[in-house]
């Protein structure tokens, strides 16, 4: 797909780039495409979301505007996840620094136990009377 102005007026690199022949790779791994039948001579565009938001108000017919109101939810729902894991990611620190404090009163008072638990010093008994 060669960059026409209008596209470039349209879509900036922060709407829409080209992926690398890594990205371009992993993408084909996770949607499983066939690379029997040819393949692609050049390395395809995708849009970000603001791309997206872009192509929605570029296209006419009613597919691609519920096509391009599907993606904005994708990449909304997307977002939402994200934030969800940075929470979780953060919980689980949280309950992480509460844990090992919790690990060092546990030790503390099992020290404590075993100290109680020992018998006590055995001194030697005294004699009672007088010594000759």
């Amino acid at each position: 797909m060669t960059k026409s102005i209008q596209t470039i007026a349209r879509f900036p690199d922060e709407f829409m780039f080209q992926l690398n022949n890594k990205e371009y790779k992993d993408l084909i791994f996770q949607i499983g495409t066939s690379s029997s039948w040819g393949g692609r001579r050049k390395l395809p565009y995708v849009f970000t979301e603001h791309g997206a938001v872009m192509l929605s108000s570029v296209l006419n017919c009613n597919i691609a505007v519920n096509a391009s109101v599907q993606i904005v939810k994708a990449f909304v729902k997307i977002r939402n996840m994200i934030i969800e894991n940075k929470e979780l990611v953060n919980k689980l620190k949280e309950l992480e620094r509460q844990i090992q404090s919790h690990d060092k009163s546990i030790v503390i008072l099992f020290n404590a136990i075993k100290q109680l638990m020992e018998p006590p010093p055995v001194s030697p008994k005294r004699r009672i009377g007088f010594d000759s």
